[in-house]
C-alpha cells in the first residue's frame, strides 16, 4: 500500500496529541475527550482535528473551552515530537459523530419495542 506523507502525519498527530491530553494536560474541564480522527493538508500546514467528549452539553462546551486554551501548548509540545520543518496549524472541531450513533440507537430501539409482536406462547394454551 501507498499512503502519503500527510496520511502518516495525520496518523503521527492523532497519537501525539491523544497522549498529550490523556497525560499531560492537567486540566480537569476536558473531561472525557477522545481524538477520533486528523486531517492534515498535503502541505502538512494545517492539521485538522476531531475530538469528542462523553457527557453533557455544558462539560461538552467546558472541555471546548480548555482544548482551545490549551492549543498553543499542544503545538508546541508536537513541534518537539514531531520531525517536520514546520508544526502544521491545529484547527479542533467537535465530532458529533458518537452522540448521533446514538441518537438513532435509540429511535431504532424505540420503534423496535413498539413494533414488536405480542408474546405468544403456544405451550401455555
Amino acid at each position: 500500500m501507498n499512503y502519503k506523507r500527510a496520511d502518516r502525519v495525520a496518523a503521527q498527530i492523532l497519537a501525539d496529541v491523544s497522549q498529550i491530553i490523556l497525560r499531560e494536560m492537567a486540566d480537569p474541564d476536558m473531561g472525557f475527550m477522545t481524538i477520533t480522527r486528523v486531517k492534515v493538508t498535503d502541505d502538512l500546514r494545517l492539521a485538522k482535528i476531531y475530538y469528542s467528549v462523553l457527557g453533557d452539553e455544558a462539560e461538552q462546551k467546558k472541555a471546548t473551552e480548555a482544548l482551545h486554551k490549551a492549543q498553543g501548548h499542544i503545538r508546541a509540545e508536537l513541534g518537539h515530537r514531531l520531525s517536520l520543518r514546520f508544526v502544521p496549524e491545529l484547527v479542533f472541531y467537535y465530532d458529533d459523530t458518537a452522540a448521533y450513533a446514538d441518537h438513532i440507537n435509540r429511535i431504532l430501539n424505540k420503534i423496535h419495542q413498539t413494533d414488536s409482536p405480542p408474546d405468544l406462547d403456544p405451550v401455555a394454551e
